[in-house]
């Protein structure tokens, strides 16, 4: 198989690149950047200058310095520029558990140094165990950094490599070997951003593990893992249940989780497992005591909080959902440990011939904003990430449900509203003195402390409660109301009716005006009898309601212009108008409605929009999304037809590895057969270097001898 093609990033400086490295080493916190590959070229002509070039890269097996040197033997060989020759090399991989780089200079002609770097930029001697380390973060790197096939990982980080790194039964073997000896120090890699404490079943090897389970179909293998692990403590059976559930082997993962929770009856990860199993059983009713233990289990843990929330939405309970949605304890998004790198001299993106395909190779032009309406450019939720995005994702589920009227409806029965609490306020001495704000509860408890940031930004996002100046709160607002004259070319336009249907929300009281509860009560706020049911919401959800409200704004202005092309365009239609109307997007502009459309959870709009996408140009984003839909209505013809386009984009920037990709391509195969998955794609009309990269994703299934991979 031919590898991907060699990205170039040619530095101002020499070696610029590796000191950038060095001085980011203290603030790396949990795996660490993608392996940094150095070579240092010379003109083949006498006396020529020396350029410094690099490139990241995942995948490469790192358990000896051996295996890394081979890697920088292999740039060596490349017929890519024969104007220069490679005169050395250094590879660089981050060892997460020691917080080391290890090193691998090859000097050519000459020799090979193996060492490792510390914070402090002192030289050490790199030992087995330390290798061994490096050779687990590895793995666990390229299945973090790998991408999901829509291309956003890809596009975050220039000239990446990545690799499949265990392609075979060996390679395994050594990867779960590594695992089960490290397992225990687990916790020191660092956990998802979900997760506040990382611990022995939530960390980035757990992940990791559980990952690469499911795209392989190993289930077996994860079993005896995890069977050997729980030997030494009984709180993996949380991982084990979970393997066991996706292998079908639901009996026994029930067996194991009443067990358990005998055993330890207030493990929050056993019961947030066993009340999920539950859930998608569709037994809520069981499920709801469970997961309310797992949040007295675990009252910090965002993850205990979202799946109550999530029972309740499935229950109908709305109130409890959103009350406990308010609850949530928000993180601070911290992103994965990326490479800063100084500017470079230019790039070169070279394209192999595998990977020539006329209709992917029109997105090379790139993402052009200029081609955005500015009311979609700034539409605040494609942005969320983390907490931030499954709390909004929660609220917009509840939308979806009961629409955005009964939404409010409900919210102002829940929680004090900012015009109801100034009208109590400038009214006091009025009714019994039953009711206090001021009373500590599950709601109330952290609105002393700060408001989180919601990916770096105030959660506020200028659409604070507290009592403010009306006109200071409309210059805050987030909101821009449209342009009552605008054209079908602007997403405002003709939409003056769907904006009417659409009521803005009116903000909560700010927690900052009301004490909390071990504070002498305010004397005058003492007669609030109206609030006596009501909770205070946190700052950051009112903001996701304003949010939300912008969202449903340009999700119903661009719908009812839709509505009004399509009818003026039927000749049955009754309207008097005698031309017409050609509603047009960008590429880029489909892209952003089908993911607000997917926000939304309005998957059929969500489906046009990025049809809309593809027929202008390709976009893996749009491609993947329409893919998932063919898979859930078996249309096995059209996912193989996407999928190689998917795969021939990824190979095309130097990616041979996607998990998501090969896990759709699995369960294909274990549905229909493997001689028929390889006949369908071998008789699509496109060339053969295109097919074969399909071919090996079923190759790879065969090694693992994946469910119907015989036949």
């Amino acid at each position: 198989m031919v590898a991907p093609a060699i990205p170039e990033v040619i530095e101002q400086e020499i070696e610029s690149a590796i000191e950038s490295r060095n001085e980011a080493l203290p603030s790396l916190r949990e795996l660490g950047p993608p392996d940094l590959v150095h070579l240092i070229k010379q003109s083949v002509k006498s006396g020529g200058r020396q350029t410094g070039v690099y490139h990241h890269v995942t995948g490469i097996d790192a358990s000896s310095s051996a295996s890394l040197a081979a890697y920088i033997n292999t740039l060596t060989q490349t017929a890519q520029d024969k104007s220069n020759k490679v005169i050395s090399g250094l590879y660089c991989c981050y060892n997460a558990f020691s917080r080391l780089d290890m090193r691998v200079e090859v000097k050519i002609p000459g020799g090979v140094e193996s060492y490792c770097i510390d914070e402090r930029g002192d030289k050490r001697v790199a030992s087995d165990s330390l290798w061994l380390e490096t050779f687990l973060c590895g793995v666990l790197r390229a299945y973090s950094y790998a991408d999901d096939g829509s291309g956003d990982t890809i596009k975050k980080i220039i000239a990446v490599r990545r690799f499949d790194p265990v392609t075979s039964t060996d390679v395994e073997h050594k990867f779960l070997d590594a695992a089960e000896r490290l397992f225990f120090k687990g916790w020191q890699l660092g956990s998802d951003p979900e997760i506040q404490v990382p611990n022995l079943v939530s960390n980035h090897l757990t992940t990791g593990l559980l990952n690469y389970v499911h795209t392989t179909g190993r289930y077996a293998s994860g079993q005896n893992l995890f069977e050997k692990l729980r030997s030494r403590d009984p709180e993996i059976s949380s991982l084990l249940a979970r393997v066991l559930i996706s292998g079908d082997e639901e009996v026994k993962a029930v067996r194991l989780l009443k067990e358990a929770i005998e055993m330890l009856p207030m493990d929050y990860s056993l019961l947030n497992c066993q009340a999920t199993f539950l859930q998608s059983k569709g037994n809520l009713e069981w499920a709801s005591p469970l997961a309310q233990r797992a949040v007295i289990a675990a009252p910090s843990e965002f993850g205990t909080w979202s799946k109550l929330a999530e029972i309740y939405v499935g229950l109908e309970q709305w109130d409890l959902a959103l009350l406990t949605l308010n609850s949530c304890p928000m993180f601070t998004y911290i992103d994965k440990d990326a490479p800063r790198m100084p500017e470079p001299a230019r790039v070169i993106l070279p394209v192999l011939s595998n990977t020539a395909l006329d209709e992917i190779d029109e997105s090379v032009q790139g993402y052009d904003t200029e081609m955005v309406h500015p009311n979609l450019r700034k539409l605040s939720a494609a942005g969320y990430k983390g907490t931030f995005l499954k709390a909004y994702s929660l609220l917009t589920d509840i939308t979806s449900k009961i629409g955005w009227d009964q939404l409010l409806r409900i919210r102002s029965q829940v929680f004090v509203m900012e015009e109801e609490y100034r009208s109590e306020k400038s009214q006091p001495g009025t009714g019994r003195t039953t009711g206090q704000v001021t009373g500590r509860n599950s709601s109330t408890t952290a609105l002393r402390a700060p408001s989180p940031e919601t990916n770096g930004q105030k959660a506020n996002g200028g659409a604070s409660g507290s009592a403010k100046d009306e006109n200071e709160e409309e210059h805050s607002s987030p909101i821009e109301q449209p342009d009552a004259g605008a054209t079908n070319g602007n997403v405002d336009g003709g939409a003056a009716g769907a904006d009417l249907a659409i009521e803005k929300p009116e903000h909560t009281v700010a927690s900052t005006e009301v004490k909390s509860g071990s504070e002498d009560p305010d004397p005058s706020h003492a007669n609030y009898t109206h609030f006596q049911h009501k909770r205070l919401c946190e700052r950051w959800l009112d903001n996701l309601f304003m949010v939300l409200y912008e969202d449903l704004r340009i999700y119903t202005i661009w719908r009812t212009d839709m509505a009004r092309a399509k009818a003026s365009n039927d000749p049955s239609s009754s309207s008097p108008s005698t031309s017409n109307t050609i509603y047009s997007k960008s590429a880029e502009e489909w892209e952003i409605l089908g993911e607000l459309a997917e926000r939304l959870h309005h998957l059929p709009e969500a489906i046009e929009a990025y049809q809309s996408c593809l027929r202008i140009r390709f976009s893996p984003k749009a491609m993947r999304a329409v893919v998932k839909m063919w898979e859930e209505d078996k249309k096995t013809e059209n996912v193989l037809q996407g999928m190689i386009r998917l795969i021939t984009w990824q190979y095309r920037w130097y990616s041979e590895f996607s998990p998501e990709l090969l896990r759709s391509i699995r369960k294909l195969i274990e549905e229909e057969g493997a001689v028929k998955v390889r006949s369908i794609v071998q008789a699509t009309s496109l060339p053969q270097p295109v097919l074969d990269l399909t071919h090996r994703y079923v190759e790879l299934c065969a090694t693992f001898r994946s469910n119907g991979s015989d036949g």
